[in-house]
């Protein structure tokens, strides 16, 4: 169920990309007439600049249940400063299709979209990535490791961002991605299904991958979800699970497809210390065809039991997945100098070294195999 509240816009906090984050004073009503006020995100695309002064109407049901992901106020509209309507022009495809703030754009690879020819025909419609290696991971804080160990190899590799629809929809959400893109580590977005807001839009993750490579020019790409991975402690309900369909999808399209292992030694959670079950399910379950996975060359007891899951993991996998042992010198001290602060399930680099390591351990052998 929907919390909706009525507020005032009191003040600007901060901006990233095409999202703005403001402090709304709520409005009492009958069955809240008590004073309060929240932080809410507005996304340019849909509402619009604000103003101090400005009534605005809010959505804030996860925000009041205490919820990690979705926790937030967000602004639904602005009645008295409407946005005008767009330009005419060309596109047509919906995504966040159904909801009252369905988003319309052109797609990369619909009818209208200058590209749709070069998608439409030679080795894109024959879906064909001619074995461009793709990294997949399953959290969306590890697209600035990754980027790291690409860099580490191949600072000027042309790497994509496919942001996939089973975390945040709008890609303006992710902080992360505008500072990477403000920093030139990333040539494009593409926002893939129901996300919405990238440099571009595809329909597919498929259609966007082929996007990528054909359309973009990408030595290299990275599929990751947008923030807000969902979990239920149950073995099949993480929306992470679709990085194993990922790599389904980048095998059947004749791409490399590499996963990064998510890994911690400091998660309190016996299914995540060491190799977390999200891993060994997305990569030992569900993915079907063709894949490589990348273990990071760990030193001690922690190492030596990542290593001995990561072999049980291969194993007993349903696909044809593969098992490299990446060295990782050098990381580590990259990972210090990343300009984008780097945080997962709350953790930093000093508190879970391990995890950002063993991503920028991917994005090193992807480089590798890029530069091949």
């Amino acid at each position: 169920m929907s919390h909706w509240r009525v507020g005032t816009v009191t003040a600007r906090r901060r901006a990233w990309g095409r999202a703005v984050e403001y402090d709304v004073e709520l409005t009492p009503s009958a069955d809240r007439p008590e004073p309060g006020s929240v932080r809410a995100l507005a996304y340019l695309d849909l509402v619009g600049e604000l103003s101090r002064g400005d009534r605005v109407l809010l959505s804030t049901g996860a925000l009041e249940l205490g919820l990690g992901t979705g926790g937030l106020a967000f602004v639904i509209a602005a009645p008295d400063r409407l946005p005008p309507d767009p330009p005419g022009g060309p596109g047509h495809i919906v995504k966040a299709r159904y909801t009252p703030q369905q988003y319309v754009a052109l797609a990369i690879d619909e009818q209208d979209s200058p590209h749709h020819a070069a998608l439409s025909s030679g080795p894109a419609a024959a879906g064909e990535l001619g074995g461009m290696p793709v990294v997949v991971a399953d959290v969306h804080s590890a697209l600035a490791p990754i980027l790291v160990g690409v860099r580490e190899v191949n600072p000027g590799a042309r790497v994509i961002y496919l942001h996939t629809d089973t975390g945040a929809l709008p890609a303006a959400f992710s902080m992360t991605l505008a500072r990477l893109r403000d920093l030139g580590w990333l040539a494009a977005s593409i926002t893939v299904g129901q996300s919405f807001g990238g440099d571009h839009e595809a329909v597919t993750l498929h259609s966007g991958l082929l996007a990528a490579r054909h359309v973009l020019g990408a030595d290299l790409a990275v599929v990751i979800q947008g923030p807000g991975n969902v979990g239920t402690g149950t073995p099949f309900g993480f929306t992470g699970i679709a990085a194993g369909e990922a790599l389904n999808a980048v095998d059947v399209l004749g791409g490399r497809g590499v996963g990064a292992l998510r890994i911690s030694a400091a998660d309190p959670r016996e299914r995540h210390y060491g190799i977390s079950h999200h891993s060994r399910t997305a990569y030992g379950r569900i993915v079907l065809a063709e894949a490589t996975l990348v273990l990071p060359d760990l030193p001690g007891d922690f190492g030596a039991l990542v290593a001995q899951q990561a072999r049980q993991l291969v194993a007993e996998a349903r696909g044809d997945v593969r098992l490299v042992t990446q060295e990782t010198s050098g990381l580590f001290a990259a990972l210090q100098a990343c300009p984008v602060p780097l945080s997962s399930m709350g953790r930093a680099l000093a508190q879970d070294a391990e995890y950002f390591v063993a991503q920028a351990a991917a994005g090193r052998f992807a480089a590798g195999l890029s530069a091949r």
